[in-house]
């Protein structure tokens, strides 16, 4: 079973290393692949002595798996990208349509290398930067126009933001959530018919038979919607997390760090976009 975000389309972790995605028997999807799972002192010869002389073993040396430490510096490096470039387009990009344009553009750019990267079998840096470079333009006009019509909704939608994320890991850690195969299979299901309920709304829009909006409209039934885009954007963090506490015990390749970053990078973009939309509509409101 593997983790996904709102593209629905990034893999699990390598299965050359013996992890792809979360799995709900961890011990046997660590044993199977990874030989240090089988005998943890099978490469190392200094273990191996010790074993001969009677002497307890040593821990097995460093192998090169990835560690708590690597998500958060990947993580920190993508999501600082994705502000540095959002920061640099508010500031020199003033509302315009040219500005929209460059958006919609920027936008694309970083859909096309979000699905190059979930199609590669390896986590490529210079994509997912380039992803969040790109995003991070998308963020900075939008928020600029948000900013201009509901003034400190940029703001007010990155404390939203932070606070699911934060609540989101906090019932994650505390046992409260579990993340099993049929709870990810449950709401994959919710998550796509979401995914296509919207696109069927907006080919309604965009020929003239829903009108405000349709379910994106500023108001009551709007509301609803966003809310349930950022509930799915905390399922979403649930499963991000599992996927990189599971790497990580299962011993995944240090270089996978960056696709766990990858993926929290997605959905707490997602978790924005829809908070943003959720405070103006509620501004709207006052």
């Amino acid at each position: 079973m593997r983790s996904s975000n709102p593209v629905f389309s990034r893999r699990g972790f390598s299965r050359d290393n013996g992890y792809a995605g979360f799995n709900t028997a961890p011990q046997a999807g660590y044993a199977q692949g990874n030989p240090y799972a089988q005998n943890p002192y099978a490469n190392n010869p200094y273990a191996q002595q010790d074993l001969q002389q009677g002497a307890p073993p040593q821990a097995p040396v460093s192998t090169g798996h990835m560690t708590m430490d690597d998500v958060i510096t990947r993580s920190a490096m993508t999501l600082g990208t994705v502000a540095v470039g959002a920061v640099l387009a508010w500031v020199l990009l003033p509302v315009s349509a040219t500005s929209y344009g460059l958006a919609f553009g920027s936008a694309i750019v970083a859909m096309v290398l979000a699905l190059i990267q979930s199609f590669k079998r390896t986590p490529s840096p210079a994509l997912i930067l380039g992803y969040a470079a790109f995003e991070g333009v998308f963020l900075g006009v939008i928020s600029e126009m948000y900013n201009s019509q509901w003034s400190g909704a940029p703001f007010q939608a990155v404390l939203g933001t932070m606070a699911v994320s934060g609540a989101t890991l906090l019932v994650y850690k505390a046992g409260w959530i579990r993340v099993t195969a049929r709870y990810a299979r449950i709401g994959m299901a919710i998550a796509i018919a979401f995914v296509v309920v919207m696109a069927v709304n907006l080919l309604l829009v965009a020929f003239g038979v829903a009108e405000n909006g349709g379910l994106r409209s500023f108001g009551p039934l709007g509301a609803i919607v966003g809310i349930i885009a950022i509930l799915l954007g905390a399922f979403f963090l649930t499963l991000d997390f599992k996927q990189i506490e599971d790497g990580i015990a299962y011993g995944a390749p240090k270089n996978e760090a960056w696709l766990a970053a990858f993926g929290l990078t997605m959905t707490l973009v997602w978790i924005y976009v829809e908070m943003l939309r959720l405070v103006a509509i509620f501004s709207s409101n006052d």
